[in-house]
């Protein structure tokens, strides 16, 4: 296998060379593989939708008949342009028995593209691939943060308008984990900042950020720092819009699943800022030192404790739901008065 570098991935799908003539593209973000292997598909067919030259298959059709697609990869183009089979969804086992014979008699002017989800290394189709010097494996995982700082540079300068540096950073926060999904919302953004020269925090808020979301953010993080005040009035006002208390309560279980996981991190050696950048999708720029104060706070017994009264608190609220305000607050507070007795005097 020609093992590719992240930033050399993007080149070589523009520009696929001849002696790739089987590309496995995978990993958990459908977004990214789905966007990955059309630009490869189009690259090697220079744009051409030409039935003769390219061929569509399903993974349902190749594990209905796996020699369909020896026999597709192998038959001459009619017009003597590189004939290229693109196979989506494919079944990880069908198609290893089908790649075989291709990567035995590999054809420099057939290209196969299969697409596949996310497979572990031990994952037979993606071994065989990696294994094979005359195969080529592209790993899709999630956009890092300078990944989604290249995607909405690069969509803005297109769009030949420019973006704060503040705005950049929320975007950043707001996008991530599917390619195709920060795509289309960036582009609903720069589609309604239309006129203006530069796209401000107040933009990215108005068309990609969910006002509730935020006030979601601002009552967990109240919450977790032991600010009693600020917790009690959010909530209000998110019990005030119509936010249902489950909403809220379901927020910040996850909240507190997400501590547990970077204080098993920071117990095992790394710093509490070190976990926090290693948040996927990213956290915005501001909520970063608050997830460092909360990691100083919150040790894991704690955190189990609270993570107790949260799923008690769910527990009672369904079973009486005139009081499941009242219950979801009491344990809120409960939780904000724990992490403010651990602040240090």
């Amino acid at each position: 296998m020609v093992a590719l570098k992240t930033s050399e991935i993007d080149g070589f799908c523009a520009r696929p060379p001849e002696r790739a003539t089987l590309v496995l593209v995978f990993g958990p973000d459908d977004g990214l593989v789905s966007e990955r292997a059309k630009a490869l598909v189009k690259s090697a067919t220079k744009g051409v939708d030409d039935p003769f030259s390219l061929v569509r298959l399903t993974g349902s059709d190749v594990t209905s008949d796996p020699m369909r697609l020896v026999d597709e990869a192998l038959t001459v183009s009619l017009f003597g342009t590189r004939r290229v089979v693109w196979v989506k969804d494919a079944e990880p086992k069908s198609c290893l028995e089908a790649i075989g014979p291709l990567l035995a008699h590999p054809d420099p002017n057939s290209l196969v593209v299969i697409e596949a989800g996310d497979l572990k290394k031990t994952v037979g189709l993606r071994k065989q691939v990696e294994d094979d010097a005359r195969a080529i494996a592209i790993a899709c995982y999630a956009d890092t943060a300078e990944d989604l700082r290249r995607l909405i540079e690069s969509a803005c300068r297109a769009a030949g308008v420019a973006i704060a540096p503040e705005a950049r950073e929320l975007l950043e926060s707001l996008i991530g984990g599917d390619r195709l999904a920060s795509r289309g919302e960036i582009e609903k953004l720069l589609l309604y900042v239309q006129g203006k020269p530069r796209i401000d925090s107040e933009d990215v808020l108005a068309i990609v950020g969910d006002a509730s979301a935020i006030a979601m953010d601002e009552l967990v993080d109240a919450v977790a720092a032991g600010d009693v005040d600020a917790a009690d009035l959010i909530d209000t006002k998110l019990a005030a819009s119509g936010t249902h208390v489950s909403v809220s309560a379901g927020a910040l279980i996850r909240h507190f699943q997400l501590l547990q996981r970077l204080r098993l991190d920071v117990d095992g050696g790394l710093s509490p800022s070190e976990v926090t950048d290693r948040i996927r999708p990213p956290l915005y720029f501001r909520r970063k030192p608050l997830m460092v104060r909360q990691l100083g706070l919150w040790s894991l017994p704690r955190i189990d404790r609270a993570l107790s009264i949260l799923d008690e608190a769910m527990l009672q609220s369904r079973l009486k739901p005139a009081l499941a305000s009242a219950v979801v607050a009491d344990a809120f507070l409960a939780i904000a008065r724990a992490a403010r007795a651990a602040r240090p005097r």
